[in-house]
Parts: C-alpha cells; structure tokens; sequence
C-alpha cells in the first residue's frame, strides 16, 4: 500500500515522513513512517484492516514484523551496519484497534563483540503503552576481498 492509499482520515503525526524502506516484505506490511529528526529512531505506523486479526485488531504476526523493523532500524543508527535477529521477545499489554497509530520508540541497550540488545515501547496514538519488545540482534561484518 502507498502512503496515497491511506483514507484521508488518518492523518500521519507531524515530525514522521514515509520511510524508505529497504525490502519487498517490509514494504508490502507498510506504509511504515520514521521520525524525521536527526537522532530521533522512533517509527510508526497505521493499523489497516490487512493488519488485523479476525477480531479486527492489530495481528500479533504483524506487531512482531513492525517491532523487528522498528528495533532492526534502532540497530542501524547505533552501529551503521546490518544486522540479523537472534531473538525477540514481545510483551502484548494492550490491542491496538482499526486505524490507530503505533509508535515505537527503541532504544538500544548494549552494544558489543556484534551483538546489539535492544528494547523499544510501542505506543497507541503516542500515549497509551500496547506491548514491549527486548531483542537481540548480531551487526553483520562485510566479506574481506
């Protein structure tokens, strides 16, 4: 879905742009908005009807896609490389309904020998807390030629 698809309604909070974003999965589970101040690594997005489950809220399947992007992108800005997760864990406190905004904000926890721990909340409308995720990642080296 493009950023132009979006029902006129759901108005993107100031301060995000549309991300730019690296793949064809995390670009068909978009559109998927960055904080557009320097330093800032907070992302969101809206909650459309292929992102939800059967009862008509947010599908856990889709909240781990959008947390592991939010905190893989967290890593990007700490380290300035690629990177691959080894473990993620997400803590579900609240649904997220029909066209609300989800905001992560992440924020790295360590960063050695390649391996990265972060955490991020996930907020409904930037207020209200609907889950929490704790993460590994491992930064990727390029190959030597």
């Amino acid at each position: 879905m493009r950023e132009e698809d979006l029902p006129a309604y759901l108005v993107v909070p100031e301060g995000f742009a549309l991300s730019k974003s690296r793949g064809k999965f995390s670009n068909h589970n978009g559109p998927v908005y960055e904080a557009s101040a320097a330093g800032d690594v907070r992302s969101g997005l809206f909650v459309l009807d292929r992102h939800c489950n059967s009862m008509g809220f947010l599908h856990g399947g889709m909240a781990s896609a959008f947390a592991d992007r939010s905190l893989a992108m967290a890593v990007w800005a700490e380290t300035k490389k690629m990177s691959v997760t080894l473990k993620l864990t997400l803590h579900f406190l609240e649904t997220v309904r029909l066209h609300n905004w989800l905001e992560a904000h992440p924020t790295v926890q360590s960063y050695h020998n390649d391996l990265v721990q972060v955490s991020a909340d996930f907020l409904i409308n930037g207020e209200r807390l609907a889950a929490r995720a704790d993460a590994t990642f491992r930064t990727l080296r390029r190959p030597q030629k």
